[in-house]
């Protein structure tokens, strides 16, 4: 592959190094995702970002034709970490794992609290592009939940448990959201309340349903 020459700024100080096109835009994108855990997606600075990476300004833009396109790519990779963040751990029982994802879920989103409350409250949650990606995101996080369904609840209709989990990523967004901005109870009590709520959602679909502890 071949390799790109980068042109630092002449009055910046940054150190003149060699990637390669692929290691320089994901270079790019991380020192990007990292300013996303102080900042608004919109106060992303690409000046900033270019002189971090020692690049031009100009530069940046033949990896991301638009900051729009930047931004995405930050968000993206921020989605990816969060995913990952919150895997469940199959060697725990369900509400142990539930629990588990859940304690992952609020330290990260406490770590990354002005980017994440701008996202889904901010300017930029009204891109058509960053609510599709948003939304992509919760599909994923349901399909997560309801590939670990038949360990939860036995005999649940799958559609209605489908809209259910749905919902309760909703309510998860939101709780935490105003938790983040109020803190009226204690991140131990937000995570009880998270993680009983889900299978009572379940077990309403079915009351005859069987739990597993």
């Amino acid at each position: 592959m071949t390799k790109e020459h980068s042109v630092s700024k002449p009055d910046s100080g940054a150190k003149r190094t060699r990637l390669s096109p692929d290691e320089r835009r994901q270079q790019l994108i991380t020192l990007g995702a990292r300013m996303l855990r102080e900042r608004a997606l919109e106060d992303v600075s690409i000046s900033e970002i270019a002189e971090q990476a020692g690049i031009s300004r100009g530069l940046l833009f033949h990896y991301f034709p638009t900051k729009q396109d930047f931004h995405l790519a930050i968000v993206a990779h921020a989605n990816a970490q969060l995913l990952e963040r919150t895997t469940p751990d199959p060697n725990l029982d369900p509400f142990d794992m539930l629990r588990d994802s859940l304690e992952r879920y609020v330290d990260y989103v406490s770590e990354n609290r002005t980017s994440y409350l701008a996202l889904l409250r901010g300017p930029a949650s009204a891109s058509p592009e960053l609510v599709a990606m948003v939304d992509a995101h919760r599909h994923a996080q349901v399909d997560r939940i309801l590939s670990e369904a038949p360990r939860l609840v036995e005999n649940a209709d799958r559609p209605l448990l489908g809209l259910a989990v749905r919902g309760w990523i909703a309510f998860v967004e939101e709780t935490t959201l105003t938790w983040l901005r109020e803190a009226p109870i204690t991140r131990d009590a937000l995570v009880d309340m998270l993680v009983i709520s889900l299978p009572a959602l379940a077990l309403s679909q079915d009351p005859t349903a069987a739990l597993h502890p």
